[in-house]
């Protein structure tokens, strides 16, 4: 019993904590009396020892509020969202402890951790709403090993699982990207709601407002309470246009005095509603005076018309404006760009010199590289700008030929993915500057898309619609069941129709064909023209593109 209580005393001058220290007080009491006392009196003395360092252990741990000596990392500030809590790791720091002693309790009820270097880790995974007590503590013995804590922390946290309840308003119809667009709705425990960039506050009642500068591409709605708790809903504001009545005019075509008071006659007799005017042709000409400056450098800008004078002119009688841009058949850039070094810009044999195609030994430029790219898409923002309402880009393709044969530098993936990427590239800032987007295609791209890299679904997603350039004269005998297309315009527009509409489900786009009147191989007059629109109305498809590249029309007053 002496090398016992001597033990104890010894203990107390080690350590430095209150209970330590009264334990070898006492202990040291007890070595007194037992000195006096000899040993009748020891088995006497040794119980009250006993039972006083109890009583003295529970007493002064009794008055320690918390443990302390360790620390957690991990919790967020705030009250915790389910998102939140999910992916939340919660790290006890040893502080020089070996972490396989750490105990852990989650309120109240011991949980297991991980132990990781010098730390325990611990994932709560899903918890219910509350609030609760997380503990971290490493067990110390007292006395005979029991009733006592040492070194630990407690953190106490709130969770909340439940999300906001969104109801909105669809917003109603709109004629043009340059409306705006007002969103309305209720969000019940919300304290904010955004759509992109936007968000305010809503107000008592849940109620919110939105004013969007023109209808969202692809946009939700987000409402978010204070734990981060989200409730999200699509918007769909849709852009009604009236049916489109348009025939094709070039730049040249528009400044000829006569072809252009035609073009005004058929816009008063109530025959077209559109007229679809150059911004660039197939030379690559910008037929008006252009900003953009690679346009300038290149040397592309011809100011056959005066763009905004023929806006005002148009919209004045009521008119709407398609500007068409000539993508990437483009023989002013490409000779250009070659000429300057820029090789990487143009499309190349595998011989490393321009792909030469029918329209040229050197005509197409790289629609895989940036600055191709960028110089369609900042014509469109600029003709959009100046109040173009709406843009058509044509030859959005690869040239004809083999595949094989053909070298886009730079490019990461496949044509027929790039043109479509394209497409998503230009798609905001177009509607931004208040523009429709819609592109020319060709007729066979909706059964043969890899053909000239031009995949219906896939360039769907992206446009307001479809332009399939459906003209009799191009399709060859046979084909959909016709066995003369040229000769049987409604047949052949009727039956090509049917593949493009089902490859448009599922998207926003809207159909509106290429019709042809011209002659080629069979005279066209108005009557052929007027079967192919008949065509196109009893397939469902509302709406005309007329294509002559002499600007002369057979278009009957409907």
């Amino acid at each position: 019993m002496n090398n016992i209580l001597m033990k104890i005393a010894a203990t107390a001058r080690r350590r430095r904590d209150s209970r330590a220290i009264s334990e070898g007080k006492l202990a040291r009491a007890l070595l007194d009396r037992f000195r006096t006392t000899g040993h009748r009196r020891l088995a006497a003395v040794v119980v009250t020892a006993v039972l006083s360092i109890l009583v003295a252990s529970v007493t002064i741990s009794s008055v320690q509020a918390e443990p302390e000596g360790l620390t957690v990392t991990g919790l967020p500030d705030g009250t915790i969202s389910a998102a939140t809590l999910s992916a939340m790791t919660l790290r006890v720091d040893a502080e020089g402890h070996d972490p396989a002693d750490i105990r852990l309790e989650l309120d109240g009820e011991p949980v297991d951790g991980r132990v990781d270097g010098g730390t325990v880790v611990y994932r709560p995974g899903s918890l219910p709403d509350g609030e609760h007590k997380f503990t971290a503590e490493i067990p110390v013995g007292g006395f005979f090993g029991f009733l006592r804590t040492g070194p630990g922390v407690s953190e106490v946290f709130t969770v909340d699982n439940e999300a906001p309840t969104l109801t909105v308003t669809q917003p109603q119809a709109v004629s043009s990207y340059r409306q705006p667009v007002m969103v309305r709705g209720t969000a019940t425990g919300a304290d904010r709601v955004a759509i992109g960039t936007q968000s305010v506050t809503p107000a008592d009642d849940g109620s919110f407002e939105i004013t969007m500068p023109r209808a969202p591409t692809g946009a939700e709605i987000v409402a978010m309470d204070a734990a981060g708790n989200k409730a999200t809903q699509a918007i769909s504001a849709a852009i009604e246009t009236p049916k489109i009545s348009s025939v094709h005019v070039t730049a040249y075509g528009w400044a000829h005095e006569g072809l252009r008071e035609d073009v005004l006659n058929m816009v008063r007799d109530g025959r077209i509603n559109t007229v679809q005017l150059d911004i660039k042709d197939e030379d690559g000409v910008v037929g008006y005076d252009s900003q953009v400056p690679l346009a300038r450098e290149s040397g592309a800008v011809e100011p056959i018309y005066d763009a905004p004078a023929t806006l005002r002119q148009l919209h004045d009688m009521g008119v709407r404006v398609v500007g068409r841009i000539v993508a990437f058949r483009d023989s002013t850039m490409a000779e250009w760009a070659w000429n300057s070094g820029r090789t990487d810009w143009v499309i190349q044999n595998p011989y490393g010199q321009p792909y030469a195609s029918k329209y040229g030994a050197i005509a197409f430029t790289n629609f895989a590289n940036p600055e191709m790219r960028k110089y369609n898409i900042d014509l469109a923002v600029e003709a959009a700008k100046l109040g173009f309402d709406g843009i058509m880009y044509d030859y959005i393709r690869r040239p004809d030929g083999a595949l094989s044969q053909m070298v886009f530098p730079g490019a990461t993936e496949s044509p027929t993915t790039s043109i479509a990427e394209f497409l998503r590239e230009s798609r905001d800032p177009v509607r931004d500057a208040g523009a429709d987007l819609s592109a020319a295609v060709f007729g066979v791209a909706a059964t043969r898309p890899d053909e000239i890299a031009q995949d219906i679904p896939l360039m769907s997603k992206y446009v307001d619609y479809i332009a399939p350039m459906l003209y009799p004269s191009h399709w060859n005998p046979g084909e959909y069941g016709v066995a003369n297309p040229n000769s049987q315009p409604y047949d052949i527009v009727f039956r090509s129709l049917q593949d493009f509409r089902k490859q448009t489900q599922g998207t926003s786009a809207k159909i509106v064909p290429w019709l042809q009147d011209f002659s080629l191989g069979v005279s066209y007059g108005s009557g052929e023209v007027t079967a192919q629109i008949d065509a196109a109305r009893d397939a469902g498809v509302d709406g005309f593109f007329l294509w002559s590249p002499t600007v002369t029309y057979h278009l009957a007053a409907g």
